[in-house]
Parts: C-alpha cells; structure tokens; sequence
C-alpha cells in the first residue's frame, strides 16, 4: 500500500513539474511578464488576452492554441451567480491540418483558488462549448467554480448543436470528438493555469455524463497520468454499439410494416409495469425499485400486453408485430463480428422494468419516418444512429441508415469496427489509472431510455472480472439509481458527487450509502438512499415513504 502511494505522489509530482517547466519557458520568452507570478489575478489574466501557446505545450499534434479573450468577471457583474470574482478564458486550439475545426474551450480561474482544477465534459455529438460557470447537473451545492475549483470544457471540435453529426465527414474532427479534445484541452488548460497562478492544479478531476460520461471513461483509459478522480455518469461507453441498436431499432419501427408504438400505447405500457412491480420493494412511491424482482414478472407482463385473439385497439393492446419493437430495445443487440475490445454487441434496456418511452428521448412520436430523422418525431435512438451511419460510417449524407444491416454491414465492417477504437471507451484495462490511485464514480438511472443501464454493468462486471470485486471497491463506485431516465423520470437525484470524489482522493473517505433528493417536478424534496450497485432501497415497512430514512440498501 505504501509503495503504491509513493508511485503515485511520485507521478502526481512529475506531472507538477512538466507542467511548471512549461510555465516557467513561456515566462522566460517573456521576460517582461516574469513579474505576473506575483502579480494579482487581474494583471495576470489581462496579460493572458491574445496570448499564443506554442504547439510544443500539447501533447497532440495541433497548430497551437489562440486565446481570444480574458477578462475578470466582477462578483456583481450581471449574471454571475458564482459568488466571486474570476477570470474568463476563451480560446481556439487549431486543428494540425488546416481544414479541421478549431476546438474552442473556456476556461474559468476564481480568485480565490482551491488548488484544484475541473474539467468538464459535453453531451450528445457536443458541438457546443461547455463554459464551466454553471452548477454541476443534479448537484445541489453551489457550482465547482463557486466553491473555488478552476472549471474549463470545450466543443469537442465543430460547431453544431447535440444532434448534429455532419463533422463525421472530416477525419480530424472525428478523431478530436472521440478522444484527442480531450487531451488538447487539458493540456493547454493546465498551461495557462499555471501561468495565471504560477503553480499547477494539486488536482485535477473530470466529470461528465452521457457523452460527457464516455469521456470520463476515456481519460481514464487513455490518459491516466492526468487525473486524480473521475464522476462518470450514464456513460456512453459502447458508442458505436448503441448506435447500431438505434439503427436496427428504426428498422423494425420503420421498415416492418405495423412496427410503429403510439405514444399512447406506450403509456399502457408502461403503466402496466408500474401496476406489477411498483410494490415489490415494499412502497407504492411510483419507482420500480426491485428491478430483478420485476424482471421475474416480465413474461406475465408482456401476455397482458398481447392482443392475441383481440381486436388491436390504439390504446390497450400490443400486435406482435409491435411487441417485436420493444422487443428489439429490450434484447438489445448481438453481433457475428468483433468491435474493438472484443465488444460483440449491445445490452438491452429495461423496458418492462418501469422505463418510460414518451418522453423526447423515448421512441417516435409519429408514424411517418421524416427524411432526416429528429428526436421527437422519430425516436432519440434512432435519430441518434441514422445520423451517426449517414456521417460517420458510410460518409454520404444521403445515404439511407435502414439499408444497412447492423449484424451483416459488408463493406461498413471495417469502418465501425474503427470507430469503435476511436470514440468507444469499452477497454477494462485500467491498471494504471488504479495503480496512481485514481477514483470514480459512476451513477446511473436503471430506467434509462438512452444508454442501456445494463451496458454499463455489464462494463463494471468486466472490471470485476479482471481486477477482483476487492480491487474494483478500492477506486470505484457505481450507484444504479431506481426511477431515473436520462436526465428526467419520476426520481431524479440531487447529491454532492463532487463533494464525494474529492473526500475521497484527499482525504480517503471512500463513499458508501449516499442520500438523494429527489428534483422532479411532482416529488421535488423527498429523499432516498443511492445504494451501491448491486444494492437497491427497499421500504422498511414504516416510516414516511418520502424521507430516506425509511428505506434500507437491500440485496437483489
């Protein structure tokens, strides 16, 4: 234990002093500016206007970095709800081939500094620069850079909203979405941190969910050296995979006659898991807790669901034809070939286990396949996957996503099986990451309708399976939240996942039962336990069913 303590204070302080050295070249080059190290923080950040960082300071290829702004924000500036007074960075880093987008990022530096830096990442295909200044998503403090933390993130590399994917066509930016913005943006981050306060972060953590989750895991897996700990949440692991299911989902809804779901009937749906499993963990709270429990009641559920001899009717029964679409999302997907990591597929969801699919993230709201596909009309997963197959993999805008079989793509195979090296971040090899003495978090809802929560165990199991359950309980932490959806259901929780990760990197207070309030609209303020996966809140039997109190970490 001691020595590994003494590898990673040894890594820590071999990362501080490259990143200093760097400092310490650009102030010599500058030898007019060598006095800012003393200087305050608003004759720093004014000096860093217009600045140009050197290619040499990334460790990828770029053509250096172009800061476009730097300004102190005042505490009473219009806006700043931060609580202090801090320096706005805005920046390019340029793409090393001249036709690639530049990576624009911000970079936020308060005052008064707590020694510790968070990067934080995006969502969806990005495309949007991530600002730093705002409160940490279903966090109830004050945001990181409120409480002292230098926050920066970036737009990946292009310019689009979250479901744009036409930078598909250009090889860099592909590279920069799956993984290189990641490390461009530390990097030149790190540099003119240590400029602004003359010493590097002591910490330096990352936090993300969805796309931002994929790209917690990716730093991990990729850039161990870097980071101190990790909140990954709803991680977007198996990238390539869940766009894949999108596909062969929209197939069946669109491509097999009868395949379409009303969104009334797939309130029925899941009403009626509701009505079938809600009361296994001993409260009608509206959660459907005791997931594996529900799981044993699925077949029953979906005979209720069956028309069979009826007359289909728009609002209570299901064709087979119909159930053969949640069918598709619940097994998921299984592939005759390899990804990359020796992926051979997709987990299923858990349809029957209390996820709700009328929401915009859900399945299409309307029967008609539009030539572009949008969230609402067609279906976030298969939106998702039919840009993803026009762009990234067949590289032709007009090519139509339901001709291509996801288990047979002929020509394509080559092409998936290199994205998936590219953006995936499915490798279970963190040994170094772990050896540094690297921590995460991961939390996650079991009634997600975006990415498959079963994908994400099935990531934590390969971790089991490689480093033993003793080793995986020494850096990780995974909490499978019950009611929650992507961002919305009918529990969603609020709790300190920073305050957790940071406790636990400095002070070895490893997190176990934390306690959730719940922010959505129709509970707002009742609380739960977040168990640790495997474990789930079950009802004690007395006790008020809105205060966690009253519910116990139970097994499966």
């Amino acid at each position: 234990m001691r020595s590994r303590r003494r590898r990673a204070r040894l890594a820590r302080d071999s990362r501080a002093v490259i990143q200093v050295v760097g400092a310490m070249v650009w102030l010599a080059a500058h030898p007019a500016h060598a006095a800012l190290k003393e200087a305050p923080l608003a004759m720093r950040c004014a000096e860093l206007a217009g600045a140009v960082l050197q290619p040499e300071l990334i460790a990828l290829p770029t053509a250096g970095v172009q800061i476009e702004s730097a300004a102190m924000v005042s505490a009473t500036a219009p806006g700043n709800q931060q609580g202090g007074e801090y320096c706005r960075i805005t920046g390019r880093i340029k793409g090393f081939n001249a036709t690639t987008p530049d990576i624009r990022f911000d970079l936020n530096l308060p005052r008064r500094w707590n020694g510790r830096a968070l990067q934080i990442g995006g969502g969806g295909y990005n495309g949007v620069v991530v600002s730093g200044t705002g409160v940490m998503p279903f966090s109830p403090n004050r945001a990181p850079l409120a409480q002292g933390y230098a926050t920066f993130g970036d737009d990946s590399g292009h310019v689009g909203d979250s479901s744009v994917a036409v930078f598909g066509l250009v090889d860099e930016a592909v590279t920069n979405f799956g993984f290189a913005h990641l490390k461009k943006t530390h990097d030149a981050a790190l540099a003119l941190i240590a400029r602004a306060y003359g010493r590097p972060p002591q910490r330096m953590y990352f936090a993300g969910g969805s796309t931002g989750g994929r790209e917690g895991y990716t730093v991990m897996q990729r850039y161990p050296d870097d980071y101190d700990g990790v909140i990954a949440n709803s991680p977007a692991l198996n990238f390539t995979g869940v766009r894949l299911l999108g596909v062969k989902l929209g197939q069946a809804e669109y491509g097999t006659p009868g395949g379409f779901i009303s969104p009334m009937l797939l309130e029925h749906v899941y009403q009626r898991t509701l009505a079938t499993c809600d009361r296994l963990d001993g409260a009608a709270d509206g959660i459907v807790s005791d997931v594996a429990a529900c799981r044993e009641h699925e077949a029953e559920i979906i005979e209720s669901l069956r028309c069979g001899g009826r007359t289909p009717s728009h609002d209570e029964c299901l064709t087979d034809t119909q159930l053969s679409t949640l069918l598709v999302m619940r097994d998921g997907l299984s592939l005759p070939y390899r990804l990359a990591w020796d992926v051979d597929g997709y987990r299923g969801y858990n349809i029957f286990q209390g996820t709700h699919l009328t929401g915009l993230l859900g399945l299409a709201h309307q029967p008609e396949r539009l030539q572009v596909p949008t969230f609402f009309a067609n279906g976030y997963l298969f939106a998702q996957g039919d840009g993803y197959i026009r762009y990234f993999v067949a590289r032709d805008a007009g090519f139509d996503s339901l001709r291509l079989d996801p288990q047979h793509p002929g020509k394509y195979r080559a092409q998936l099986v290199a994205l998936s090296q590219t953006i995936g971040a499915m490798n279970p090899d963190l040994t170094r990451y772990i050896a540094r003495g690297g921590k995460l978090i991961t939390l996650q809802g079991l009634a997600d309708e975006v990415i498959s929560p079963n994908q994400t165990i099935a990531y934590y199991d390969k971790l089991v399976d490689r480093f033993g359950i003793d080793q995986v309980n020494s850096f990780m932490r995974l909490y499978m939240v019950p009611g929650f959806q992507h961002g919305s259901g009918v529990f969603i929780p609020s709790v300190d996942l920073l305050g957790a990760l940071d406790n636990w990197v400095t002070r070895g207070a490893s997190p176990e039962t934390l306690t959730a309030t719940d922010i959505a609209a129709a509970t707002n303020g009742r609380s739960r336990p977040l168990c640790r996966y495997p474990l789930f809140p079950r009802y004690i039997g007395k006790g008020n069913v809105n205060l966690a109190g009253s519910f116990v970490c139970a097994e499966p």
